[in-house]
Order: structure tokens, then C-alpha cells, then sequence
């Protein structure tokens, strides 16, 4: 716009300048038409410029929205942004009418809580027939973070030059990344003297702590429980025993670039209450955890054994 200013102060600078010319010294009729047609000139040209001007900000605009609506879909924002071009084409692919042509690539953005910067090279081989484009390079800089499973995917990105698998999978990756962290933070909310997140709502680990005895039964993939009060062995009442069991829920990114998320159940429990299961409940907890996935789905199998797990006294406090 500025240049644009400039341009225009200096048009209406040399039109002045013309009119004064023809007060002090009258011009025949002849040049009187031809300024006339100059001054038309002048004024058409302008507005042409500015009409042109209007279409490059049309068009700047509805890139501006394109780039926005991409980057509210995807989650991915570039922020800079550079590109250098050199031409490789030798005299005797000029002679064969082939242009050979490398483009260095720069830029960095973030994938919502994720920042990374690429370099990649592009070289691009056209003849009268067809145009080639190829990844010659690609090098990606993460910046630290706590998933430690970006960092087997990064290397093997690199090693297949593949920046489609690298955007596609990041984004998918965070996704699931930010609905773990909803998932743990809602019931940390919901259960909080049961639910444990040792490094807060961003923890790849869940744990839930039960201060009773359970025995614990799985009947068609779903999990019940009864109760044993007291010391059977003894007779008598006992302490109550803590029973814990951690989820792990990782989130993995195979060689094709495909994202899934694994969970599995740990159990902590002290060596009494093993002694005590007979019929080895504990010990085929995380295969019933993992069918138990497959038939609830993630949410309804984890707040099922949440309320397995919580005792008497936490369920009559929520009502």
C-alpha cells in the first residue's frame, strides 16, 4: 500500500504539474487533445493498477481463509516459511528441452502443543511430456517433549523422505495425545481419593487405588466384585489392604505412519491378597481388561473398574 501511495502522490505530482504548463503557455488545439489523451491515459492506467490491486487482496484473502480453515482442521500451524531455487539444467538438457530444477525448502510451525521445524529438498525434472518431482532430502527437528515414541518416528520420516506420513501421523498422534489427557483429567475429577496421575493429567499412567480386600471375579469379559470381609484364615477383622492397578495407555505409530493407542492393566497388590486369590483373578486381570476394551471401548472400560475398584465409602461420597 505504501508503494502504492508513492505511486500515486507521484501521478498526481506530474498532473499538477501539466496543468500549470498549459496556464502559463496556451497550446494549440492540437496539443491541447493530445494532453487531454495523456491525462486519460494517465487516469485509466491508475485505475487499473488499483483494480488489479483489489484482485491481488481478493485473492490474498481467500488464501488467508483457505490456510485458516486448514489449520483449524488439522491442527497444524506454519508460522515462517522460505524457499530458495536453483537451476541445474546443463547445455545439453537445454538442447533436449529439459529443465532440471532443486528447491530448498524451509519452515517451522506447530502441531497444537508440538513445535517442529523442516528442511527438505525437492528436485523437479521437466521435459516436453511430463514434470517429476521428487524428495531428495528431509531433515526434521523436534523440539523435547515427554512422548518418547516421536522419536522412532521422526528417524524413520527422515529415512523415507516422506513429509505426507510425517504431517498426517503427527497429527493424529497429538489428537490422541490431548483426548488421553481429557480422559485422565475427567476421571481424576470424578474419583479424586481413588484416581493417581504421578505426572498430572499429561501422564502416559493411570493408577486406582482401592483401600479393601477385593476378590475379584470376571464373568463374560465384565468385571464384578465380591466383597470378603474380614480375616477368612483368622477369623477376625484385619487392616485394610491396598489393592492398586495402573494404566498404561501408550500411543504407538507403526511403520505405515498409522496411529493406535495401546493400554494395559498392571496390578500392585501386596503378596497376602495374591495368596488369598485362588482362582488367579489377579493374574488374568489385564487379558480381561484387554477384551473388555474391545467390547466397552476405552472410557466405559475404564470407569467400570474404577467403580470395581473404589470403595463403599467413595461410592456413598458421590451421593
Amino acid at each position: 500500500m505504501d508503494a502504492r501511495r508513492v505511486e500515486l502522490s507521484a501521478l498526481q505530482a506530474e498532473i499538477a504539474a501539466l496543468r500549470r504548463a498549459c496556464e502559463e503557455t496556451p497550446a494549440p488545439a492540437e496539443d491541447a487533445t493530445r494532453g487531454q489523451k495523456s491525462f486519460q491515459e494517465i487516469y485509466q492506467s491508475d485505475s487499473e493498477g488499483w483494480e488489479s490491486s483489489k484482485d491481488l487482496r481478493s485473492h490474498l484473502g481467500h488464501l488467508e481463509s483457505e490456510i485458516l480453515f486448514l489449520s483449524t482442521l488439522t491442527g497444524i500451524k506454519i508460522r515462517n516459511y522460505s524457499k530458495k531455487t536453483k537451476d541445474l539444467t546443463s547445455t545439453e538438457m537445454t538442447e533436449k528441452s529439459i529443465k532440471k530444477v532443486l528447491q530448498r525448502h524451509r519452515l517451522s510451525g506447530n502441531c497444537h502443543m508440538i513445535t517442529f521445524q523442516l528442511e527438505f529438498q525437492i528436485l523437479e525434472i521437466q521435459n516436453k511430456k511430463s514434470l517429476s518431482s521428487v524428495i531428495t532430502d528431509l531433515n526434521i527437528i523436534m523440539e523435547p517433549t515427554e512422548y518418547s515414541e516421536l522419536s522412532e518416528f521422526v528417524s524413520r520420516a527422515e529415512e523415507r523422505r516422506d513429509l505426507f506420513m510425517f504431517f498426517r501421523s503427527l497429527r493424529f498422534f497429538v489428537e490422541w495425545c490431548e483426548y488421553r489427557k481429557r480422559t485422565f483429567k475427567h476421571f481424576k475429577e470424578k474419583y479424586p481419593e481413588a484416581v493417581h496421575l504421578a505426572e498430572g493429567a499429561a501422564s502416559s499412567c493411570m493408577g486406582v487405588r482401592s483401600a479393601s480386600q477385593p476378590g475379584l471375579d470376571v464373568h463374560q469379559g465384565g468385571w464384578a466384585q465380591a466383597r470378603k470381609g474380614g480375616n477368612e484364615e483368622g477369623g477376625g477383622s484385619s487392616a485394610p489392604t491396598w489393592f492398586e492397578v495402573v494404566i498404561v495407555w501408550r500411543i504407538q505409530i507403526d511403520d505405515e505412519g498409522k496411529v493406535l493407542p495401546k493400554l494395559d492393566l498392571l496390578t500392585q497388590v501386596p503378596q497376602r491378597v495374591l495368596e488369598l486369590d485362588k482362582n488367579r483373578v489377579i493374574e488374568t486381570a489385564p487379558l480381561g481388561f484387554r477384551n473388555l476394551l474391545g467390547v466397552l471401548g476405552i472410557e466405559a472400560t475404564l470407569e467400570s473398574l474404577i467403580k470395581l475398584l473404589c470403595t463403599e465409602e467413595h461410592a456413598r461420597s458421590r451421593h
